[in-house]
């Protein structure tokens, strides 16, 4: 029954995405007596007197049960503030603590120019067999606008993190997210794509205007710019992005090279050592570490889910829409992206926590994330 459940949302999935209010499909149970369906996730729910009639979700689509969630607006779980740290009773010290000599999984973590996130665990490249650390591409990689090479910090700035004084890793790789409203680059890049469209149109004013004083300034200009290199920094290593094959993001992940290998713990900070992955199920007791809330549990509610994220960039709000996404009941808050998701029986890794909102968590399965990025589990 669940096959043809996902069939269904396949099939109406971008109708009922263009509903007003509507930020996700998915695919779970209508009620306790366990029956399949396709479920609406909505940033609010509302009388039907209150929408519009092409709004309205049907109660069943092609012999399916639909059911509606109210989840909130979803965002990429960033921390935005420096409030106290909800830490685990039987650990003393706090996941936004300044890790030393040993950094485990699950505490503060973060590109230099991003305010916090969370170290997900420890893994090695399948190719090279080089050691790696995992979390999210807006973690560690700044939404897209990083470079290889840049520093991350244990803990993060919003945690009294340093720069370079902290730097434990650089930047080694990133799924690149494609945004709804167009694609965010690092700033370099942005300033020469700029610099080069400024002299293409005094190129172009010069040939329209000929005569007269404004004509030779701009000629002028014209000569100036393209016969002048355009001054930049030092090289800097390229761009480790990872490019996705659809305007559909299938993850946001990064992954980051220590500076000391001996320095990170393959252990998660109040989980243990994980050794296997697997794939989510439905009604799975999950927990996960995170920089924020630390130790926390939850319960899988939807499979398959279709959700658009909001991110926060140097170019103003971006949306993001992911595929393939796993819904649980709200276990996190900003500052716990990143952090690995695993069966609360088994202790086997089943996602990489990245986006929610105060009724809900996201998590990609942990199995895209590996394939995307070529890594696994080091144990």
């Amino acid at each position: 029954m669940f096959d043809l459940a996902k069939r269904v949302q396949t099939a109406h999935q971008e109708g009922l995405m263009r509903k007003q209010n509507v930020v996700g499909v998915g695919v779970g149970y209508k009620n306790a007596a366990g029956d399949p369906s396709v479920v609406v996730l909505v940033e609010q729910k509302k009388s039907l007197d209150e929408l519009r009639p092409e709004d309205v979700v049907p109660r069943q689509i092609d012999g399916v049960d639909t059911d509606v969630y109210e989840v909130g607006k979803l965002v990429a779980f960033d921390a935005v503030d420096s409030g106290d740290a909800q830490s685990a009773p039987h650990l003393s010290a706090s996941p936004r603590d300044r890790h030393r000599p040993f950094i485990p999984g699950g505490v503060s973590f973060g590109h230099h120019a991003v305010t916090a996130g969370t170290l997900g665990v420890v893994v090695r490249d399948r190719k090279t067999g080089q050691r790696l650390l995992l979390s999210n591409n807006h973690v560690i990689a700044n939404n897209n606008e990083a470079r290889k090479g840049d520093l991350i910090l244990q803990p993060a700035q919003l945690d009294g993190g340093q720069s370079p004084a902290d730097a434990v890793a650089v930047l080694e790789r990133f799924i690149a997210l494609n945004y709804v409203e167009g694609d965010v680059i690092a700033p370099e890049l942005r300033e020469r794509a700029q610099t080069a469209q400024t002299a293409q149109t005094a190129q172009t004013a010069s040939k329209d205007d000929g005569g007269g004083l404004m004509g030779s300034i701009l000629r002028l200009l014209a000569r100036l710019l393209n016969n002048k290199p355009t001054p930049s920094p030092a090289p800097k290593p390229d761009i480790a992005a990872i490019k996705q094959n659809t305007a559909d993001n299938i993850a946001d992940a990064a992954v980051a090279r220590p500076n000391d290998r001996a320095m990170f713990k393959e252990q998660i900070r109040g989980i243990g050592t994980i050794r296997k992955t697997a794939q989510p199920e439905l009604g799975m007791r999950v927990r996960k570490t995170g920089r924020t809330t630390d130790t926390t549990q939850s319960s899988v509610t939807l499979l398959n889910a279709t959700v658009t994220v909001g991110y926060n960039t140097s170019q103003g709000p971006r949306n993001a829409r992911l595929v393939g996404q796993v819904i649980c009941n709200a276990f996190s808050q900003g500052g716990d992206s990143g952090s690995l998701v695993v069966a609360a029986d088994s202790g086997t890794a089943v996602g990489l926590l990245f986006a929610g909102s105060g009724l809900a968590t996201i998590f990609t399965p942990i199995d895209v994330v590996f394939d995307a990025l070529d890594i696994e589990l080091e144990v």
